[in-house]
């Protein structure tokens, strides 16, 4: 969508929004006062702002690339993630195309492994 379709007046106190949409300049589906209320995270910063949920938001000022965690650091314990019960969180997630590759990459051979797989001619 190139209009938003969540509002931020919509969401309660404690709601986490997972958003896997929008991966275009000029697309938006989460209201930019919503992105820039919410703690942020993503799978890539640099997408997220340029391409992005995130994208509006920063063009605006509302944002700053500084307000957006690395989901990365959540999982490795530099950031804690949530820190409230109320607090609204935001993954932008732009997808990332060498972690979509990895995990091909071992469903393959995992498949290959238990006799799953079929190969097929090209």
């Amino acid at each position: 969508a190139f209009e938003p379709l969540l509002m931020k007046d919509w969401i309660k106190p404690g709601t986490h929004i997972a958003c896997m949409g929008t991966d275009t300049k000029g697309k938006m589906e989460v209201d930019e006062a919503l992105v820039a209320a919410a703690t942020v995270f993503t799978d890539e910063v640099a997408q997220s702002i340029s391409i992005g949920e995130a994208q509006h938001a920063i063009a605006s000022g509302a944002l700053a690339e500084a307000d957006i965690t690395p989901i990365g650091n959540v999982i490795n314990g530099d950031h804690p993630g949530r820190t409230s019960d109320d607090e609204v969180t935001l993954f932008d997630g732009t997808g990332v195309g060498l972690q979509d590759l990895a995990v091909a990459s071992v469903a393959a051979r995992l498949a290959a492994e238990s006799g799953e797989a079929i190969r097929v001619a090209l």
